[in-house]
């Protein structure tokens, strides 16, 4: 019998409590640790403190190198013809036979041409690229059509052929009126440009949901399998794609997931995930904003080259059959696409995994009416995404149980819980004890008269200078990665660009260890949060 996939609603197991206190327990626990130990030994803080400081350092290189190299990857994904490639699969072995000699060295051409000649001499049963199809599911509230007509348009431009794209316009009832209204507008503009273009309206209040995008995904996705079955469409080769209303696809991205659908064997196990940048409105945006957007557009680069351990965010790809097989979405979190990863990953008893898709879909950084509802709204979205350490409960109450129960083996999932479980506890507590930590056992221990005491906070400032080598790196690449300034823009923007990154202490603390203490908190006193709030999205004239 398989195991409910769903988060348990009203009172938890006393494991699953245990669970979901731990990680706000152990961010508390890390900062009071450095006071009890500076205060029983201004050496013993400060060899806490160090380690700390060690392991930031280790990252912040780490960051560096692994920030260049991801975004030359980008680039040349971006430069690969994921078109040509998808027609060769038509033909594998003509196409083989007409390129094995090539002397392209690339490393794409290389892939490209094993997977022609695996195609070529292996008896498989691989997906005809002719009848493949793309599902593109986009959610929206009440977001005004300046927003969701760009979206729409970047997927009609895409490389892949429209008449292979089925549309899927889902969006809100409690969005009223108006947004009913931006939805039969772009309905009857796009209706010809599609395969189908599909108006899914999710109702209000159904019971056993929180309010967010999730429920609003799995209502849409249900409508999408009932469409299947009505025009007799095969599901196996349906690749369903959810975006936010504020997505633009790069015109070559669902080309590029077609061709690893295709390519891999285990496919039916695998989702594709798009390198996620923040880069849509990032001239318009506030320095506060535009510092979070860029940071989490590199933390998404990164994350791309690093495939064993990552997970679906924002924007991701799967297909229908494996969605519909596992009732696709959950609808009881409130970040249903990180939430998505655990919940494919015990669906197929640990037979799953992410295929990093270097090709980016583009955000919209935060922008509200004013400049402090900007600040709060960047507050509110953030918070949103932490409350991620949701899921370490999820994971360990499937993996401290009996073996007889265990869907994945312990060691298995293992290392998959402690990274979860050690990112959200890093987010919360790494950057005030780097930012303030270097004179608490001073300060603690008042009757310390040690070299090591007085001088730490000296020391900490050198190792911090030392480390802000990966933040330059991060800002040149950054200025690389930006679109083009928009001529209502003088060139001393540019500047603001670069001035922009002097508030990283602050943002650190406040849209990083602030929200992920937020979210633990609420977490540790049952105070679940179950609704999706929704960041404003807008366009500046």
């Amino acid at each position: 019998m398989r195991q409910s996939l769903e988060i348990p609603q009203g009172k938890r197991t006393k494991l699953y409590r245990f669970l979901e206190i731990l990680p706000g327990a152990i961010s508390y626990s890390a900062i009071i640790l450095l006071f009890v130990l500076s205060w029983i030994s201004p050496i013993l803080g400060s060899v806490y403190l160090f380690i700390i400081i060690a392991a930031t350092l280790v990252k912040a290189i780490s960051v560096a190198y692994r920030t260049i190299q991801g975004y030359e990857v980008i680039k040349r994904a971006e430069r690969v013809d994921w078109r040509r490639r998808m027609q060769d699969l038509e033909n594998p072995h003509a196409a083989y036979e007409r390129l094995r000699d090539d002397d392209n060295k690339s490393y794409h051409f290389k892939e490209h041409i094993e997977n022609l000649k695996i195609m070529s001499t292996v008896d498989s049963n691989y997906p005809n690229p002719a009848e493949t199809l793309h599902v593109v599911i986009m959610t929206a509230y009440n977001e005004g059509y300046d927003i969701l007509y760009p979206s729409v348009k970047s997927v009609a431009e895409n490389t892949f052929p429209n008449e292979r794209i089925i549309f899927v316009l889902a969006y809100e009832q409690r969005g009223g009126e108006e947004m009913h209204e931006v939805a039969m507008a772009l309905a009857k503009k796009y209706h010809d440009t599609f395969k189908d273009f599909l108006l899914v309206q999710h109702p209000d209040n159904l019971s056993g949901e929180v309010i967010g995008k999730g429920p609003n995904l799995t209502y849409a996705g249900k409508a999408v399998a009932k469409y299947f079955k009505e025009h007799n469409l095969p599901v196996d080769n349906a690749i369903v794609t959810s975006l936010d209303s504020d997505n633009h696809m790069a015109p070559k991205y669902l080309d590029s997931v077609a061709y690893e659908f295709i390519t891999h064997p285990n496919r039916q196990h695998l989702s594709f995930q798009p390198v996620s940048l923040f880069m849509n409105n990032i001239w318009d945006a506030p320095a506060p904003s535009r510092v979070i957007a860029v940071s989490n557009s590199f933390f998404n680069v990164i994350s791309t080259m690093r495939p064993h351990v990552l997970r679906n965010f924002a924007s991701h790809s799967q297909p229908l059959q494996a969605l519909e097989a596992m009732n696709f979405w959950s609808r009881r979190t409130i970040v249903e696409d990180g939430h998505q990863y655990w919940r494919s990953l015990f669906f197929f008893r640990g037979d799953y995994s992410v295929v990093p898709i270097r090709i980016p879909i583009y955000q919209d950084a935060v922008i509200d009416d004013t400049f402090w509802k900007t600040v709060k709204a960047q507050f509110i979205q953030v918070r949103r995404w932490y409350y991620g350490a949701s899921d370490v409960a999820y994971v360990g109450s499937r993996l401290f149980v009996p073996r007889d129960q265990r869907i994945i083996p312990f060691w298995q999932l293992f290392p998959k819980f402690w990274r979860l479980l050690d990112s959200h506890v890093t987010l919360a507590m790494m950057a005030p004890i780097i930012a303030f930590g270097g004179w608490v056992p001073m300060i603690v221990n008042m009757s310390a008269h040690g070299m090591v005491a007085y001088n730490l906070p000296n020391i900490v400032s050198w190792v911090e200078t030392f480390a802000s080598i990966g933040l330059i790196v991060t800002v040149l690449v950054s200025f690389r990665m930006l679109p083009p300034r928009p001529a209502k823009y003088r060139k001393g923007r540019s500047i603001l660009m670069l001035l922009q990154w002097i508030l990283m202490p602050i943002t650190s603390i406040l849209y990083q260890s602030i929200a992920a203490f937020y979210a633990q908190t609420r977490l540790m006193l049952g105070r679940y949060m179950e609704k999706f709030d929704v960041t404003k999205k807008m366009i500046k004239k």
